[in-house]
């Protein structure tokens, strides 16, 4: 199952801020197409859960050295980000401990931070 974004996808007003990550959680029986399956005993245990990467923040924010000859600049120019591993459309395994659940127009969505998430598995060729 791949979840697709689009311009006219319902969450295109929402912005996903620093480290974060937003995440469709994924049925709990569900396999993927290259077998990876979390065990229902593992889900309630550990307390892991897994989804779909739908939206990802800028990155680690850095901050840029400011001049006073750099004051004409716009404010996004003077922060710089250090981007994600994480990618839209990427699996994720994350710790359910780190997240935040959110319920936007009737759907369940978990807000990680880039820390809290385990591991990926990323529909690409190699």
């Amino acid at each position: 199952m791949a979840i697709h974004i689009t311009t006219d996808n319902k969450l295109k007003k929402l912005i996903v801020v620093g480290d974060r990550v937003l995440i469709k959680p994924a049925t709990p029986h569900e396999r993927t197409s290259s077998g990876l399956y979390l065990p229902p005993g593992v889900q309630e245990k550990e307390k892991v859960q897994r989804g779909y990467v739908i939206k990802t923040g800028p990155g680690y924010a850095i901050p840029v050295p400011v001049d006073s000859d750099d004051a004409w600049k716009p404010e996004e120019e003077k922060v710089k980000y250090i981007p994600l591993q994480v990618k839209e459309g990427d699996l994720a395994i994350f710790l359910l401990s780190g997240s935040t659940e959110v319920v936007y127009e009737e759907e369940t969505y978990y807000i990680v931070p880039q820390a809290a998430i385990l591991m990926l598995e990323r529909e690409e060729d190699l």
